[in-house]
């Protein structure tokens, strides 16, 4: 009998756990039981894609950029990999800000809802203010200091600090290159064989990606808020919902027209990876799903991998500054603001810039938004409007990240001339299996 693909497993998975918790609702005790029995074991599969996160990035980064042998190739991709992820994030912005201005979503809610809604909230909203609020009071070029570690054993020791890990990984990656070879054999071999190690553990982890999301989703039903609240925000979440499927279709025709790849080859490559993206809201504990999924079943050399794929989990969040534009204009519009042409002219550029600045876990996009609302002058207050639909939205915006990174790492593969048949292991091979064809 043929084994079930992984992407169906996981759907099975998810549609499992809605089911299950669905049931166990029906008894006074359901709710705790999954809370208490249920949720661990979706938290210790989180865990386990975390813990591989770092040493994943420290691996492949070091592997590829070494691979690379010229520090011409490795400016050539990085400066096509990051004009690419701006250039997506500008697009996704605009989507946003277009579909909200058509909706309106925000005209909908009426005092008395917006009133209930920033009671049941005020609480986690005031929360991700003050994190905001420490983030405005750093200085101009805060940001920039920050990226470089005083400690990488301190910076690796936490997920938030992938941007750290991926400076030490390229700047020791560069140490490499200018070294003489023979001198950087065996520190080259050793990492060779550490990403080798990492990508097994990624195999082994996979195996309980089906009963990982199952308790996930399990968790998530019996913790979601009141029907009467989601029911107040279905017009908002309907809105972010269109316009992150019409942000694939942009990737879906982007991969189409630069790589000649058919939209069934993309989907179905990367489906696994959006699913887990989709049950864990992190586009960091997905990573290696997507590196994996990007190399074996699209056919990206891990050289584009390695580079392009940690960079975009950190900077590439198109999904988020979607969001954050709608999120924006649908606040304002709650308190019956009209927000000017330049207002969100501003809005585009805040939430390009701050979501490059957001962590790659669940939630990091909220904190992001409060600075996204300073600027465009709306109430930080209204990000309680939204809390209650937060949780599945950043599901779905997640999905539409990790889509995004492997869109783009097909278009710079395909522009250095990495860009291959999946399942074949040797490069030399591929080219060759690929040119035959034209």
């Amino acid at each position: 009998m043929k084994k079930l693909a992984l992407h169906w497993q996981i759907l099975l998975g998810m549609a499992a756990g809605v089911i299950f918790a669905l049931l166990m609702t029906n008894f006074s005790w359901g709710a705790e039981f999954i809370s208490d029995w249920i949720k661990p074991f979706g938290n210790i599969f989180i865990n386990a894609l975390k813990l591989i996160a770092v040493p994943l990035i420290l691996a492949s980064l070091i592997k590829g950029i070494s691979d690379l042998k010229d520090i011409s190739k490795l400016s050539q991709m990085g400066t096509r990999t990051i004009l690419i992820y701006v250039f997506t994030t500008v697009i996704a912005v605009s989507i946003g800000l277009g579909i909200v201005n058509l909706i309106k979503p925000g005209s909908a809610i009426s005092e008395d809802t917006r009133n209930d809604l920033i009671t049941s909230y005020e609480g986690d909203a005031s929360v991700r203010i003050a994190d905001a609020q420490r983030q405005r009071e750093a200085g101009p070029l805060q940001a920039l200091e920050d990226i470089v570690p005083s400690n990488i054993f301190a910076a690796a020791s936490d997920n938030a600090n992938m941007l750290q890990v991926i400076f030490f990984a390229i700047f020791f990656g560069l140490g490499l290159i200018l070294i003489p070879e023979e001198t950087a054999k065996p520190v080259k071999d050793f990492f060779d064989g550490f990403n080798e190690v990492i990508l097994k553990l990624i195999d082994l982890i996979m195996l309980a990606a089906p009963y990982g999301v199952f308790a996930l989703l399990a968790a998530l039903v019996v913790e979601s808020p009141s029907p009467d609240l989601f029911a107040a925000l279905a017009m908002y979440g309907v809105t972010v919902i269109i316009g992150l499927l019409l942000m694939i279709g942009v990737y879906v025709l982007a991969v189409w027209i630069f790589t000649k790849r058919t939209p069934a080859f993309f989907i179905n490559g990367i489906a696994p990876a959006q699913l887990l993206g989709f049950s864990t809201s992190s586009s960091a504990a997905t990573l290696p799903v997507t590196m994996e999924r990007t190399e074996e079943e699209l056919g990206v050399h891990e050289e584009v991998t390695s580079f392009v794929l940690p960079i975009g989990a950190t900077i590439n969040m198109d999904g988020t500054s979607l969001y954050q534009a709608v999120a924006a204009v649908f606040i304002a519009q709650a308190f019956g603001m009209d927000l000017s042409f330049g207002a969100q002219l501003g809005i585009i550029a805040t939430a390009t810039l701050a979501s490059i600045g957001s962590a790659a876990v669940p939630g990091a996009g909220m904190v992001m938004l409060v600075i996204v609302l300073a600027q465009a002058g709306i109430p930080e207050a209204g990000l309680a409007l939204i809390f209650a639909v937060d949780r599945p939205l950043d599901m779905c915006r997640t999905t539409v990240n990790i889509t995004g990174d492997a869109a783009v790492s097909m278009m710079v593969a395909k522009s250095v001339d990495k860009l291959g048949e999946p399942h074949v292991k040797n490069w030399d091979d591929n080219l060759d299996k690929v040119k035959g064809k034209k």
